[in-house]
């Protein structure tokens, strides 16, 4: 499925030139051509990197929702040697937006789980939209249990737009599982590394974003609200969403300066959604590095050190 933002078109549009260019070589091979494909290409990469050093908050989200954006079972396939997914919550049933399971993460067994969308109709109607249920918070709570008896560190990966507001969620008391899941993340007595590798939606995200360490890709944002939700509230209209993620603060970059998140994990230009192999080789290494600083604490001190982290959030110098 191809999906082209607007401000990605100009690149389109030269990248477009230079298959045409390749084609008329390859079946008229001249120096001229190759040359004008050389320029082609520098000129490609000089518009990349330019469009993309000056992204703004509401472009950033554009890319953290694109359709081609590696998911959570994507980064599970190329960062682990191997994924062994585990299912249900032992109260009401398995909840497909939320897999889970144990894993092994750059040679260190870990508990891995996160929300998981989907690229087509069926599969996002499999996987709710990436909108996980009050189960699927239970049965990440499960499994982060399993993580803390077996002293395995715990990786979650974020993308989600929040928790699925639907009747049945609610009669199912989404708003206590991911309370309840707030207050047993800060007191679980293992190392919790958590990353939002798209959208970070409110409650939803918060819901398994309770570490030691919260990391985001380049290109995710985490917020309380959507620019939309944020848009439709202030402005009546959603037209002014770009607006709203200004003000939001969302980005990796906003909420690295304001000490919400602790990294930002590098994506290849031009965004995750170009190049899954580079994305994941950096993720790899950032939640690595993670892992082995927080071993590296007692279990008291990761515990005192979870909590000042969280209690030193809003604070006004």
């Amino acid at each position: 499925m191809k999906q082209v933002l607007e401000f990605e078109k100009p690149i389109l549009r030269v990248r477009e030139d230079i298959q045409d260019l390749q084609k008329k070589y390859a079946s008229k091979p001249s120096d001229k051509l190759a040359a004008q494909i050389v320029d082609l290409e520098k000129r490609e990469l000089a518009l990349k990197a330019d469009i993309h050093s000056k992204l703004t908050p509401w472009q950033r989200v554009q890319i953290s929702r694109h359709v081609n954006r590696p998911f959570m079972l994507d980064y599970a396939r190329l960062c682990c040697d191997d994924f062994l997914e585990l299912h249900g919550d032992r109260h009401i049933g398995d909840d497909h937006a939320m897999p889970g399971g144990f894993a092994t993460w750059g040679g260190q067994k870990v508990v891995l789980l996160g929300h998981q969308k989907g690229r087509d109709t069926k599969e996002n109607l499999l996987r709710n939209f990436g909108s996980a249920n009050p189960e699927g918070y239970r049965k990440a709570l499960r499994l982060m249990r399993m993580a803390e008896k077996f002293g395995l560190p715990i990786v979650t990966l974020i993308d989600t737009p929040g928790a699925f507001p639907g009747i049945g969620a609610e009669e199912r008391n989404i708003a206590e599982a991911i309370a309840f899941n707030l207050r047993e993340m800060m007191l679980l007595r293992t190392p919790i590394v958590s990353v939002v590798i798209g959208e970070g939606g409110s409650g939803g995200a918060l819901g398994i974003g309770i570490a030691d360490r919260v990391l985001m890709m380049e290109n995710a944002y985490y917020s309380v609200i959507s620019p939309e939700g944020c848009a439709a509230i202030l402005w009546k209209s959603r037209e002014h969403a770009p607006e709203a993620a200004q003000a939001l603060k969302l980005s990796a970059q906003d909420l690295q300066k304001l000490g919400i998140i602790h990294g930002i994990v590098d994506e290849p230009l031009g965004g995750a959604h170009h190049d899954h192999d580079t994305a994941a080789a950096s993720l790899k290494i950032a939640v690595s590095n993670a892992i082995q600083e927080l071993k590296a604490l007692s279990t008291d001190q990761l515990l005192e050190q979870r909590y000042q982290n969280f209690r030193a959030m809003g604070k006004v110098a």
